[in-house]
């Protein structure tokens, strides 16, 4: 399958690699997109944005989203790391973005990221799936264990859900696009949901 200057040009986006780099991973992953990152990471290519995403985030901004008829609204806190960055058009746009997504997701976020779910709520799922496929090898177990959990993760973090404008990338794919181009490292830190009735 031939691979198109905007799968390149997204890939650049998402990686911040040169773009015959991307062009290079995205032949050998035959136009797949999370197999060429895989491969590129592999490669050791994308160094930049496991060096941003690593770096400290002490400024950003809180956004804002309240609809129209005034019965929802929310709040997102997205961290960078400069004052100058937080002020730019891209980050206020992805901030924007965000919190469009809270407000519009059919299945709203209980975390922002992975690494704010209890380990006691994921022991608990993996409990009751292993409960269900008693008997299975535990190769097996293993890899029905890991769909699940990933499911689990798409339906209650924010940054693993499907982006709502664009449910081909994730929201942490957008974020990683933004910081590609920013320069920084760019987190969410935390997000509120307000529901009249709710």
């Amino acid at each position: 399958m031939p691979v198109s200057a905007d799968d390149v040009k997204r890939m650049r986006e998402m990686t911040g690699l040169p773009m015959l780099e991307c062009k290079k991973a995205l032949d050998e992953a035959a136009g797949d997109m999370d197999k060429a990152v895989d491969i590129a990471k592999k490669k050791g290519m994308i160094k930049a944005g496991t060096k941003l995403a690593s770096r400290a985030t002490a400024d950003g901004r809180i956004g804002t989203y309240v609809h129209s008829t005034g019965k929802l609204g929310v709040l997102v806190e997205l961290q960078c790391e400069t004052d100058f960055v937080a002020k730019s058009d891209d980050f206020q746009e992805l901030l924007k973005d965000l919190c469009l997504h809270v407000a519009g997701s059919g299945n709203p976020p209980d975390y922002a990221t992975r690494e704010q779910v209890p380990a006691s709520l994921i022991e608990k799922e993996k409990e009751a799936i292993a409960a269900q496929h008693k008997g299975k090898p535990p190769q097996v177990l293993e890899k029905i264990l890991q769909g699940n959990i990933e499911k689990i993760y798409e339906r209650i973090c924010l940054v693993d859900q499907p982006f709502v404008k664009d449910d081909a990338k994730k929201v942490g794919d957008l974020i990683k696009e933004k910081m590609a181009k920013l320069g920084e490292n760019v987190k969410v830190a935390r997000f509120a949901r307000f529901e009249v009735g709710k």
